[in-house]
């Protein structure tokens, strides 16, 4: 089971690590422009806030249980991005968008939270 929670660690690190750097990297026009709308409804300070709390999400799936330190935090990350995740698809129900992928995000991260709390890295 240890090998699957690793597979979804890193799979679910990459994918936040992704979306929080291009909210990061990009400024919300270009977001917008790229056919991300939901940036309209968001200042542009609240849109790095998220893509900041991704990233570090995606770094505590994997530093924690890389080092061996602290390795509790590897549920709580992926608990703290789950909980992100029900916030975006509020976001795209209420704007009649796609919710599938953040749901799909948030439904896998809460997976590992529980795999990690009943198999700790």
């Amino acid at each position: 089971m240890s090998v699957v929670a690793w597979i979804l660690q890193i799979v679910l690190a990459l994918a936040f690590l992704g979306a929080g750097g291009m909210k990061l990297a990009r400024p919300k026009p270009a977001l917008v422009a790229a056919g991300m709308g939901y940036a309209e409804d968001f200042s542009a300070s609240a849109i790095k806030t998220i893509g900041l709390l991704e990233v570090l999400g995606a770094i505590g799936l994997v530093l924690p249980a890389v080092t061996g330190i602290a390795t509790w935090l590897v549920p709580v990350a992926a608990i703290g991005l789950a909980l992100t995740m029900v916030g975006a698809v509020v976001v795209h129900v209420r704007r009649k968008e796609p919710y599938l992928p953040p749901l799909v995000l948030g439904v896998l991260a809460l997976v590992l939270a529980v795999l990690r709390i009943a198999y700790p890295a």
